[in-house]
């Protein structure tokens, strides 16, 4: 698993920023890269999975570790520090990191900076609620989606370490293999999930790519950012909604409040309708480090799973590995 460093600080100022890059050599041209690959990548998703494209031949650190809100995320200064130092820097795009981005773009003058949405097909990829010209960035929720992005991570490492292209492209293929295996399980088990019962009501907007790829309504109380604010009236609506389809389970998210959450339940109790937390989901951030819940593949393992079971579809308890919940 790759390393991760989920520390908060105040961030820096664009001036503090770039004089610390500065002094950090960034004005320098990098050294040749050594063995192994010496990889920085923001998120988790990004970094397991260049860490399982790398193997031996990569060392990755995630800047944003379990629990940690991409959204909000602002550097620290051992970020700043750790970015100065990498063969090879990864990040998401599609305005994830928001805060991140003016960062990123100075990095990319003198070193390896490689978003890795950038080449998706845009007509993949759905409208951003809050920005006309942006896209939705929560790519991650499918299989499907997440091989595209793959490709590009693999472009990525061997145009860093071309001594080694062909180990990464014999990787990528049986890594691309895993991800067809995972989009197969899924689309069997939330099949399962009666007609009726298929809508997922979560924290915030970030499942729609897996509603529009499994056939699911999605609601979320805030918007596809959790920088925007779920007012007053959207609970409202929200509850009404719970209420007049009695829609019986709703879910929290393991990166986001659950408080919007409990008010929906509250709110539905008042009216005399009950409704239950269907299960933790992961939706921007993986599991715990060392967990298989902190590998891409069990986080949508297990976000499949607790779905079709919560909404009365059939799936395994333990998944479709049998490795969901191990200590």
């Amino acid at each position: 698993m790759p390393s991760t460093d989920s520390r908060s600080a105040v961030s820096p100022t664009r001036r503090q920023t770039l004089f610390g890059l500065a002094a950090l050599g960034f004005a320098s041209t990098p050294a040749l890269a050594q063995s192994p690959l010496s990889i920085v990548a923001t998120t988790g998703m990004i970094a397991d999975t260049a860490q399982t494209l790398g193997g031996d031949l990569v060392s990755v650190r995630a800047l944003m570790g379990p629990g940690v809100d991409p959204h909000a995320y602002r550097q620290t200064r051992s970020d700043i520090v750790a970015l100065s130092r990498a063969d090879l820097v990864l990040w998401h795009g599609l305005y994830l990191e928001a805060q991140m981005e003016e960062l990123f773009n100075d990095l990319s003058r003198t070193r390896d900076v490689v978003a890795v949405t950038n080449g998706l097909d845009r007509g993949l990829l759905l409208a951003h609620d809050d920005y006309a010209d942006r896209f939705d960035p929560h790519v991650w929720m499918t299989p499907q989606l997440w091989a595209n992005v793959t490709d590009a991570i693999a472009a990525a490492l061997r145009t860093a370490d071309p001594d080694n292209a062909a180990t990464y492209m014999e990787r990528t293929a049986d890594y691309k293999a895993e991800l067809e295996r995972l989009a197969a399980y899924a689309t069997e088990v939330l099949s399962s999930v009666p007609d009726t019962a298929r809508v997922l009501v979560t924290a915030h907007d970030a499942f729609s790519y897996f509603g529009r790829d499994f056939g699911f309504e999605v609601l979320g109380i805030q918007g596809i950012s959790t920088e925007s604010e779920a007012g007053v009236q959207r609970i409202g609506e929200l509850v009404d909604t719970l209420v007049e389809r009695d829609i019986k389970a709703v879910f929290v998210e393991s990166s986001v409040s659950d408080r919007s959450v409990r008010a929906l339940i509250e709110g539905a109790a008042a009216q005399g309708h009950e409704v239950a937390i269907g299960g933790e989901l992961y939706s921007d951030a993986m599991g715990s480090e060392g967990s298989y819940e902190g590998t891409y593949l069990g986080m949508i393992d297990h976000n499949v799973t607790t779905i079709a079971r919560a909404l009365g579809g059939t799936a395994p308890e333990a998944g479709r590995l049998g490795k969901l919940g191990a200590a």
